[in-house]
């Protein structure tokens, strides 16, 4: 397969190298709706057909994310190749700032797996184009708070679809991951009255939120064969694959974790199973919500975000109505929500191009 082959669908693909050590790709899959925004991972990936699949799959599902919760912002995202004998650095990331800052507003760069705040700091120093800064610096803070609690939220829609009772009162739910939303999400779910199991690839961490939480730790073997009301991944992504999907003893699969299935065909089979499953894209969506809010004109204010946290459980609700009545996937309802926008808004324009210079 030619590389064109593999990028297609997507409008541009950056890739660039630079002082220390830095490897990276830039995905905009679509500026339809806007200039693209995106997490930007430092992983370290096996090889660079994978770090490049993790950028396409993540800036696609991005696009679908700020087309379903009504933004006018594109679907990008960035991957920085780590590894062995690779760590971050001043000149890295100052590199990385300024493939950035030559895409000239295409592509806004936030947090995501591997990037702190503090690295966006760094990155700040060569580009315009840096979101979800502290609030000392001018930006709206980590979003794991508020994408954990938008999850939270769409679990109990979930649970309303399947019961008519949101409640969480001794509901069981296995947390796979426990690190700026999981673990936040444990805190929420065991505050309402949830029985919690956790996992996570750091012991450590896991047994802290468990004892924080009244939560059982175990292995994540074990947790994904639980018998719970909700799965819910937080961690990597393509963790329900089609060997694991039959084995599921789950109601419910609802997470922050992005590219949570491995295949578009574990969605139908998760359906097939009558097992609900809240596309990870929808449910994980007030994170984004929250570092959009830093480009309103008056200025970020959380309390305009937590107002729109309601749209993920009415978002949720119309997707499952939309797949029952056209018996598809939920997530191919989401998916055919966000491209009937699309479809929608590509009669005025076809991408975002930076305003010209006088």
């Amino acid at each position: 397969m030619s590389v064109f082959d593999e990028i297609d669908g997507h409008e541009q693909v950056l890739f660039s190298t630079g002082p220390g050590g830095l490897r990276c790709v830039i995905a905009i899959h679509s500026t339809l709706l806007g200039p693209a925004l995106g997490g930007v991972r430092f992983l370290p990936y096996r090889d660079e057909d994978q770090a490049i699949s993790d950028a396409l799959r993540l800036s696609r599902a991005m696009t679908y994310k700020a087309a379903c919760a009504g933004l006018d912002i594109g679907g990008g995202k960035a991957v920085i190749f780590g590894g062995a004998g690779v760590e971050k650095s001043e000149p890295m990331l100052r590199a990385f700032g300024q493939a950035v800052e030559s895409l000239s507003g295409r592509f806004i760069a936030a947090c995501d797996m591997g990037i702190t705040t503090a690295d966006l700091r760094v990155m700040r120093k060569e580009s315009q184009w840096i979101r979800g800064l502290d609030a000392a610096e001018g930006g709206s803070g980590e979003s794991g708070a508020m994408t954990a609690y938008g999850v939270s939220l769409g679990i109990r829609a979930c649970l309303r679809h399947l019961d008519d009772s949101e409640s969480l009162e001794g509901r069981h739910v296995a947390i796979d991951g426990v690190g700026k939303v999981g673990a936040r999400l444990a805190t929420l779910l065991a505050e309402d009255g949830a029985r919690l199991w956790v996992a996570d690839i750091d012991q450590e961490k896991a047994e802290r939120v468990a004892r924080a939480c009244g939560a059982e730790v175990v292995s994540r073997e074990k947790l994904y064969l639980l018998d719970v009301d909700v799965l819910s991944p937080n961690a990597i992504g393509n963790v329900i694959d089609a060997d694991l999907v039959d084995r599921l003893r789950c109601r419910i699969v609802a997470g922050g974790a992005n590219n949570q299935l491995a295949a578009p065909t574990v969605a139908d089979r998760l359906a097939a199973r009558g097992v609900l499953y809240a596309p990870d894209f929808v449910i994980n969506a007030l994170g984004l919500i929250q570092v959009v809010d830093e480009l309103h004109p008056a200025g970020h204010d959380m309390n305009r975000v937590r107002q729109r946290a309601e749209l993920i459980p009415e978002r949720l609700a119309e997707i499952f109505n939309r797949a029952h009545h056209l018996r598809i996937s939920t997530a191919a309802a989401a998916i055919s929500m966000a491209r009937d926008r699309l479809a929608a808004v590509r009669t005025v324009r076809s991408f975002w191009l930076p305003p010209r210079c006088a």
